[in-house]
């Protein structure tokens, strides 16, 4: 009889190889009720506010004195060369704003009655209110809006939409998830070089993306969650679920080669391989729970959607992947393509091999050569500007963009984001005190016109609406909101503040730069100590994030170039220079940590298995580098594939978001990986591996991948 197995993986294993049909049956099962359940999905949501801001503190006061204002609309804009006001313009206007009051999503609209017109007449604007917020209304609300709008326009009047409802339903119909698969779909085969074994990691990830998504969905009737967090959270899931499988099937297979048969190689493959994969996995949900430190309740439901998908994937890795193996068992090779995965029969001859030991000969050269080319990546990160894109970064082809350039052709750039300014009120005096505000306000460098102080129904608060000479993302906007807010709000004679979309993205920049180094430091902390505890080496875990942190600011180098708009945003469609959102470098920062700790692990699991099985450090990372280039460099280029499929997105968030991890990623996989590892572990030498005698005290055995587990008899 077989020995039971050692270990809480092994046990695991030997149990999902047993009950193989029960695991697989329960993972269908979870699907088919993912697919049900989709019905009680919430709808996409989020608050920018900044918590505490003076943005925020106008929004609440214009909720509660105004109600008839409504903060999200649909604008409808028109230009008619006979005149935006003639009479047959209006009436046209008018029947698009009653047929569009009938659409989902849309409220009714007193008409042109309330339109602007621009002062040369041609441009007229008008803001139909939403019932529910953007991401409740239904796409074909906004592509029958659309529709309409074409019905109208002609004769010489045309018709342009703005709004984030429009934009949505403009998005383009190519799925960047299926791109991402299908190019994964093809790295899976030149791998594997055959069918069975490449379409295991892709069934992982669909089921982990099928199941994560309906608890996306789930989540986002409890809380408020982002449009963006469910691409977000598809894009990592993917990824790390393909990766994951990867990781294990590779060392699966090898354990077959050695001579063990499918049940031995299973508990091998989760008891080494995986347990690196929960390793990695939960750094990245590590680094995700960092964007708790930020202060920023939208964060938290992107940070959950996201951590979500990370965690089912971990469940599939080390579940749903050896049952699967269990059913291939020596059949996983069958289905070959020819020419493809020969790998040399002796890993000291593979081109990793070599390549280690070249650098290994020269590590100084390899070190400050690698360095340097990380910081030249990051350099254009100094001239980073946070921000959020307006419609005027949309596609130049798109309703949204041409209603962005009419507005500002007839009204000015700055009408594209009005300012506010709020204050409440207590009878004539202050109004007469708002009057002189408005008066003093026009008189201020940078902006381009001031209405009348609006007074609320109940004569309790006033709001005036500035309109800036630029646009809502130029820095000379920024610059009027402080000097407003330093120096003429100071001496009026209420307690004013000052808000609107744009102010209110100003402040969440702000308050995204004051935590950022809270956000860093608690993230590479807890990284630290759960590579200490793995690996019990002080240097390595110090090594890691050291590198880590190189690797991100090449890649926050690469989203600021792209970002600059210049030949190389161009070429992603990046058409004018962009500020970048301020979640961005959040966003990018946990998920990258934490991918790029993946590798991290998956390279030293190896190597410290080499080095406790010979002592040898400089071959232990030849070794390591040797039986770990192939699935690193696989796994790199399926992460690359689904991250930079992403620049197929209109949206200019997911479109840096994508671009910017996928080339990390590379970066990571080649320079860090390959290059600054085994030259610095060369120049280390046994010093890699060094734990004070107190801290090894301390410090429970983590047990990484010390040694391959065979617990089952052939």
């Amino acid at each position: 009889m077989s020995p039971a197995p050692a270990g809480r993986l092994a046990r695991l294993a030997d149990l999902t190889y047993r009950r193989r049909r029960a695991v697989v049956a329960v993972w269908v099962v979870a699907l088919v009720a993912a697919f049900g359940a989709v019905g009680l999905a919430g709808d996409w949501s989020a608050d920018y506010s900044t918590p505490g801001s003076e943005s925020r503190a106008a929004a609440d006061l214009l909720e509660e004195r105004f109600p008839q204002r409504s903060p999200e609309t649909v604008d409808v804009v028109w230009e008619a060369r006979t005149g935006a006001d003639a009479k047959a313009v209006r009436e046209r206007i008018d029947g698009l704003a009653e047929r569009a009051s009938r659409l989902e999503g849309i409220g009714r609209s007193p008409g042109t009655s309330e339109a602007e017109i621009s002062r040369d007449g041609t441009i007229g604007v008008l803001r139909l209110p939403l019932t529910e917020l953007p991401g409740a209304v239904p796409n074909t609300t906004g592509e029958e809006l659309i529709g309409l709008a074409e019905q109208v326009s002609g004769q010489g009047l045309r018709v342009e939409l703005g709004g984030q409802i429009v934009a949505n339903a403009q998005q383009s119909d190519i799925s960047s998830e299926m791109v991402g698969l299908a190019i994964a779909a093809l790295v899976l085969l030149l791998t594997f070089g055959s069918l069975v074994a490449a379409g295991l990691p892709l069934a992982t990830a669909l089921f982990g993306l099928g199941v994560s998504s309906s608890l996306v969905g789930l989540l986002a009737a409890v809380m408020d969650v982002p449009d963006w967090a469910p691409a977000l959270a598809s894009m990592l899931g993917i990824g790390v679920g393909i990766d994951y499988a990867l990781l294990i099937i590779t060392r699966y297979r090898a354990s077959l080669a050695t001579g063990r048969d499918p049940r031995a190689a299973v508990v091998e493959s989760i008891s080494t391989a995986g347990r690196s994969v929960l390793i990695a996995g939960t750094t990245v949900v590590i680094s995700l729970m960092g964007l708790f430190l930020m202060g920023l309740p939208y964060l938290y439901g992107a940070a959950l959607a996201t951590i979500a998908a990370v965690v089912v994937v971990m469940a599939a890795s080390v579940t749903l992947v050896p049952a699967l193996l269990s059913f291939a068992g020596t059949r996983i090779d069958r289905l070959r393509i020819p020419g493809t995965n020969r790998a040399p029969a002796d890993p000291q001859s593979a081109p990793a091999a070599r390549w280690g030991r070249r650098v290994q000969q020269r590590p100084w050269l390899a070190a400050i050569a690698g360095v340097a080319v990380l910081l030249v990546l990051a350099s254009p990160f100094a001239g980073l500007r946070l921000g959020f894109p307006d419609r005027g970064n949309d596609a130049t082809d798109t309703t949204t963009r041409q209603a962005y350039d009419l507005v500002a052709q007839g009204f000015g750039p700055g009408a594209n984001g009005p300012l506010l300014v709020a204050a409440p009120t207590g009878g004539a005096a202050d109004e007469q005190e708002m009057t002189a505000l408005a008066a003093t306000l026009r008189e201020q460098p940078g902006v381009a016109a001031v209405t009348e102080p609006a007074i609320a129904p109940a004569g309790d608060a006033a709001v005036i609406t500035v309109i800036p000479t630029t646009s809502p993302q130029d820095g000379a906007t920024e610059d009027l909101v402080h000097h407003l807010r330093g120096d003429v709000l100071p001496r009026a004679g209420l307690p004013v503040e000052l808000g609107g979309q744009t102010a209110a993205f100003m402040d969440q920049s702000q308050a995204t730069a004051d935590r950022l180094p809270l956000f860093i430091g608690g993230v590479v902390g807890l990284s630290f100590l759960l590579l200490l505890f793995s690996f019990r080496s002080v240097t390595v875990a110090l090594k890691a994030g050291a590198m880590n942190l190189l690797s991100i600011a090449a890649a926050y180098g690469v989203v600021a170039y792209l970002a600059e708009g210049g030949w190389a945003g161009q070429l992603v469609g990046i058409d004018t220079e962009t500020p970048v959102p301020p979640f961005i470098p959040v966003i990018m920062f946990a998920v990258l940590f934490g991918l790029s700790m993946d590798y991290e692990v998956f390279l030293l699991s190896r190597v410290r298995e080499e080095f406790l099985a010979r002592g040898d450090t400089a071959r232990a990372v030849t070794e390591g580098l040797a039986r770990t280039a192939r699935v690193i460099t696989a796994a790199a280029l399926i992460m690359v594939a689904v991250f930079g499929a992403f620049a197929l997105s209109p949206d200019v968030s997911l479109k840096l978001i994508g671009l910017g991890l996928a080339a990390a990623i590379l970066v990571d996989a080649t320079i860090v990986r390959m290059v600054l590892v085994p030259a610095v572990m060369q120049l280390l030498g046994d010093r890699n591996w060094w734990l004070p005698r107190w801290l090894d005290r301390v410090i429970p055995d983590g047990g990484l991948e010390g040694h391959a587990v065979s617990a089952t008899a052939r």
